[in-house]
C-alpha cells in the first residue's frame, strides 16, 4: 500500500456535514447563508445557524476504524488523504488524530501523517494490570455499600454487550463494554475515577486488539453481576480482575 494513503477498508462515514458547509478555525462547520434559498419577495423565517462538530464525528469514526482493524497498526495515514475519504478538510482530521496521539493510539510521523500504534502483548498486559488496580478495589468498595437491586438495574447494559458480541461488531462492542463499566464505576460517585478509568479502558481496546472472544467476554458481565448481587465478593474480585484483560 502506498505510504500516506488510507487503507482501502476504511469506509467514508456520514459526517452530517452539508455540501456547502464552511469550516471554522476549530474544525467545526457552520452553514453558509447561501444554503437558505427562499421565494423572491418572501420574508425568510429566522434561522439559527447549525453547527456541526466535524472534529468530533471524525474522531468517533477514526476510533471505530481503529478498534475494528480498518486502520492497520504500523501503517501511516495522512490528514489530507483521510479528509478526502471522509469528505471533510484535513483540519478536523489532523485535530482528531492529535487527540488519538494523546491517547496513544497513533504517533505523529513528521511530514507524512500519523502511524497507527502497534501494541505488544506486554503493552496489553500492563494496561490490564493498571485497569485492575484502579477498578477492582473501587468495585469492591461499592459492593459493600449498595443494595442488590442496584446490580439488577445494570443487567440491561450487560445484556446489550452480549447482543452486540453475538453480531461480531468489535467497534460496537467496544462502546457497549465501556458503557457497562462506566455504569459500574459511576456507583462510586467519583467522577475523576470514571474519567481516568474510561481513558484506560479505551487505550486497552485499540489499536491492535486481539480477535475473537467477544461472547465469552460479554458473558463475564452477567456473571459479575450475579456475584455482586449474591454478595460473593471473592468471586466478584476474581472475575473483575480477569475481565480487565479483555477478550481473548
Amino acid at each position: 500500500m502506498e505510504q500516506g494513503r488510507p487503507h482501502s477498508a476504511v469506509s467514508r462515514p456520514h459526517t452530517g456535514v452539508p455540501a456547502q458547509a464552511t469550516p471554522s478555525a476549530r474544525g467545526e462547520h457552520t452553514h453558509d447563508e447561501s444554503e437558505y434559498a427562499y421565494a423572491p419577495g418572501a420574508r425568510p423565517a429566522p434561522r439559527v445557524p447549525q453547527r456541526y462538530s466535524v472534529r468530533g464525528q471524525v474522531l468517533d469514526a477514526l476510533r471505530k476504524a481503529l478498534v475494528s482493524g480498518e486502520l492497520v497498526p504500523g501503517e501511516v495515514y495522512s490528514g489530507p488523504a483521510l479528509g478526502e475519504r471522509f469528505g471533510v478538510s484535513a483540519t478536523p482530521v489532523r485535530e482528531a488524530m492529535q487527540q488519538l496521539a494523546l491517547e496513544g493510539a497513533v504517533e505523529v510521523v513528521p511530514n507524512r501523517g500519523f502511524r497507527v500504534t502497534s501494541r505488544t502483548e506486554r503493552d496489553h498486559a500492563e494496561l490490564a494490570e493498571v485497569r485492575a488496580l484502579l477498578e477492582v478495589p473501587a468495585l469492591l468498595r461499592v459492593a459493600r455499600a449498595v443494595p442488590a437491586a442496584r446490580w439488577r438495574e445494570l443487567r440491561p447494559l450487560a445484556e446489550r454487550t452480549a447482543a452486540v458480541a453475538a453480531e461480531g461488531d468489535r467497534a460496537a462492542y467496544a462502546e457497549a463494554d465501556r458503557a457497562f463499566h462506566r455504569a459500574l464505576l459511576e456507583l462510586t460517585g467519583n467522577r475523576q475515577l470514571v474519567i481516568v478509568a474510561e481513558e484506560l479502558h479505551r487505550r486497552s481496546q485499540c489499536p491492535g486488539v486481539v480477535t475473537g472472544g467477544l461472547a465469552a467476554h460479554a458473558a463475564e458481565h452477567l456473571r459479575l453481576l450475579d456475584a455482586l448481587e449474591a454478595g460473593d465478593l471473592a468471586g466478584a474480585e476474581a472475575l473483575a480482575t480477569r475481565h480487565c484483560a479483555g477478550p481473548a
